[in-house]
Formats: structure tokens, sequence, C-alpha cells
């Protein structure tokens, strides 16, 4: 019998021929409209005239399927700290031609990958707001929008070593998180109150995969209706929605850390529900209190606090083949594969990648041919391919 527990895979990738300029540090240099340049003429794969660029991942999390889709502002916003950073900040007609990217993109790889037994599908965006100095370690590469597109072999999974469960990247959805372990109810309960028609609430192990174990206490919902809801634009007002009540309930919650008794943020989307639900709600307070006591007496503490809400925010399909989305808060430097417990341990092994390459180039380009037909962008030209439509 194969024990359950989060899986760590070693995914080779070929080292970047890119120098980080002397005296900057290696995140200063990767938001910089130079290394983005860089990564589109030997990576990019396709781009549109709303600045939405799919590229191949240089150092992914998966050699089976790896892709994004960056929302490109570095020769429109230089300033790292003013670009939009999630799905919320896009203007309409960028937002509208996004959801169908990744509509397009989910389906393809549910498509390719029809079988939940056999391949472990996901997609999802993380936070990159401003919640760290741009020099502080586990800041996100690239300030920009992106979503990830990746697929997993089951079987390799069940092969891989089984990670270490104090993992700190593994926990901020399970009982070592100051919001699960104070929070969980009211946070439930506030989430509750969104008014969602293709999205059904699901708990305990119903959204869990069985391999690892994971997601853990997070706040789950099933897509009523599959694959066909992500047609329907209505799934992905919800998508926002989900979104909206999260950054809604950490942006009250650390107003109340920051000042004692403070009110209804102002820019917030569900100001009565917070009001009535958040602000009466003595654990959510006492949560807030023991926050705050720490800060003032801890200086290492208080450094670390990201003031503004960072959240990951997924897709992806569990062993009964439904479609489940889930939102966590986002700890430091952890990876988006980790809120289903799958730890990756990237290897620089050139010729490790050269040998999965092929397939995957060719899955990508089969993507690239699909949303060209459907009027989502052009083809790019690099090294490694063409700018044709195969």
């Amino acid at each position: 019998m194969i024990e359950t527990g989060p899986r760590e895979i070693d995914v080779p990738y070929r080292p970047i021929p890119l120098e980080v300029p002397q005296g900057m540090k290696p995140n200063e240099f990767f938001n910089s409209p130079e290394n983005i340049r860089d990564l589109i003429q030997n990576n990019g794969l396709l781009s549109n005239e709303e600045d939405l660029l799919l590229y191949r991942k240089a150092i992914g999390h998966s050699n089976v399927f790896d892709c994004s889709v960056i929302y490109n502002t570095s020769k429109s916003i230089l300033n790292p700290l003013g670009r939009p950073v999630r799905r919320t900040q896009l203007p309409a007609k960028v937002k509208h031609v996004w959801n169908r990217m990744n509509q397009v993109i989910v389906s393809f790889m549910l498509e390719h990958y029809p079988d939940p037994l056999k391949h472990l599908v996901l997609t999802g965006e993380a936070s990159l707001d401003a919640t760290w100095p741009l020099t502080s370690a586990g800041v996100p590469s690239i300030r920009m929008l992106h979503n990830h597109f990746m697929v997993f072999d089951f079987d390799a999974l069940r092969q891989a070593r089984l990670a270490n469960k104090d993992n700190p990247n593994l926990t901020d959805g399970g009982q070592n998180s100051l919001f699960s372990v104070y929070m969980q109810d009211v946070y439930l309960e506030f989430l509750a109150t969104l008014d969602l028609k293709i999205l059904k609430p699901v708990t305990g192990n119903n959204a869990c995969l069985k391999l690892t174990g994971y997601p853990q206490g997070l706040p789950s919902w099933e897509v009523r209706g599959g694959l066909g809801s992500l047609k329907n634009i209505i799934f992905w007002r919800e998508y926002d929605l989900v979104l909206k009540g999260f950054l809604d309930f950490y942006r009250a919650f650390f107003n109340q850390v920051s000042s004692r008794n403070a009110g209804v943020p102002e820019d917030a989307y569900f100001p009565h529900e917070i009001e009535q639900i958040l602000l009466f709600n003595n654990a959510f307070l006492s949560a807030a209190k023991k926050v705050r006591d720490k800060c003032i007496k801890s200086a290492i503490y208080a450094s670390s606090i990201r003031w503004q809400p960072a959240f990951k925010q997924m897709i992806y399909r569990n062993d009964e083949g439904r479609l489940i989305v889930i939102i966590s808060q986002n700890s430091v430097g952890n990876a988006i594969t980790e809120l289903l417990g799958v730890v990756i341990n990237r290897l620089p092994d050139a010729a490790g990648y050269a040998r999965t390459e092929p397939q995957l180039t060719e899955k990508l380009l089969q993507l690239r041919s699909r949303l060209i037909e459907v009027d989502l962008g052009f083809g790019i030209q690099t090294g490694s391919w063409t700018e044709g439509e195969s």
C-alpha cells in the first residue's frame, strides 16, 4: 500500500545562460525589461495586442507540460511595484482575453491528459504584490500577473520520495497556519456569503488528492458542470468573487493588526459582510491582537509581516475527475504546487532536460496553434521554434 503524504520530485532544467549584472540581486534583475526581453526571445510562444504572453517555463515545475501566461507590462510600466499583479486589477478588455486564454489552455490540458488517475492537471496564479522589499528572500521573480499551467504524471509522483511534512512551504493551509488555527470558522462563514451559482463549497477530504492528502484546511469549491462551466463567463466572475472575498478578509484582518478597532477598509468589495461578520467576531479580533502584540515585541517578526494580502488561487482536477477551486494565503517562497503537496526540487541538468524537451515542446506548439486558431494571439519565433502555427 502506498503511503499518503506530500511528494518531492526532481525536475531537471537547462541552465539559463543569462548573467545577473554585478551589483544587482537576482530578483531585482528578473523584474527588468532586459530579462523579460530575453524570456520572450528564448522561450516566448505567443503574444497578442493585449500584451498577454504565453511562454515555456525555462526553470519549470514539470517537464510533462508546463507553461505560463504573463501580462507583460515590462515596457508600459517600468516601476515593478506599479504593475497589475492580480486578475481583479486587469483592464476589462485584457481580462476578457485573459479568461478566454485560461479556458482554452485548461481545455487543452484536460483533452490531452484525460485520466485523473494518470495525470494531475492544475492551473493557478499567485499574488505578486509589493508585500516584501525587492531584495528579500522569497520574492517572486517577475512582479507581473501570470498564471501557471502544469501537468504531473501520477506514476512519477507515486514513485517519488516523501517530502518533509515540516517543510514551511507545505503548511500555509494546514494546522501550522495562524488563520487555520484561530480563524478558520469565521473565514469559512465570511466566504459562505459569496453569491455563487456555479461554484459549490466542498468540505473535508472531498477536495483532497488521495496520494498526498493535500490541500489541507483550505476553502474549496467544486466547479459544477466541470469543463463546460469554464466556457461560461459567469464562472470567471465567480472566480473573481472568491478572490475578492479573500482580499476583503485579509485586508480587514491586517487593518486590525495595524490599528486596533480599525473600521471597514475603504476599498472593500463586501463592506456590509465585513462589518457584520468580521468586526464583531471575537476569534477574528483576538487573532489580530496576538499578531499585533507580537509585532510590537519582535522586530524580526514585524519585518516579516506582509501588510497587503498575498494569495494563491488554483483550479485543479481531483481523483474523481472533478474540477476544484481553492485559495490560500501565500507563505514566503512556496510554490503553487505545494498547495497540493507536490514539492519541486529543480536540478540543473541539461542532458536530463533534453530527454523530455521534444515532447514538451510538441505539446506547447500544439497549444499555440489552438490559441492562434481562436484569434488569441500570434506566434513568436525563438531559437527552438518558428513563428508558424505548428
